[in-house]
């Protein structure tokens, strides 16, 4: 599997943290979270699976919870992986990211992830501005 990004470093304990992340293209733009805490970054919306869901539960779940859109008709992209520490759990993690593309169908409420604000974006800009190379490696494969 690829990774982006850091390698692991051999002095630290990774916990495995598989998650979904979601390409939400419409019109040529896309809909991102904007994650103000613990750093403020643009991402593709996801998340954790949790133990027990599948991976398209935990989807759109994580999806209504930074973004508050539904989605319909999930299709897995690929995966990537990535070590990184983690602040607002105090761990590191190997991020297992699977990604998915879904049609984005309509917001029915705020977020409900605290410091997580929905914005659509233009595809192409987004590719520049997503913070995990991994997800904009999909983005811009996603593109051609």
């Amino acid at each position: 599997m690829r990774r982006f990004q850091n390698a692991p470093l051999h002095d630290k304990r990774y916990i495995h943290r598989p998650g979904v992340y979601a390409v939400l293209p419409s019109h040529g733009d896309l809909l991102l979270t904007h994650q103000s805490r613990p750093e403020p970054e643009f991402q593709l919306p996801g998340g954790g699976i949790d133990p027990g869901e599948s991976p398209q539960a935990a989807l759109f779940r994580e999806v209504m919870e930074e973004t508050g859109w539904s989605i319909a008709r999930p299709r897995r992209l690929g995966a990537y992986r990535r070590f990184t520490f983690m602040p607002e759990y105090d761990i590191w993690a190997e991020k297992i990211c699977h990604i998915y593309i879904a049609h984005p169908v309509r917001p029915l409420r705020p977020p409900s992830e605290p410091d997580h604000t929905a914005l659509w974006m233009p595809a192409d800009v987004a590719v520049r501005h997503l913070a995990s190379a991994g997800d904009a490696a999909f983005v811009k494969k996603m593109l051609r």
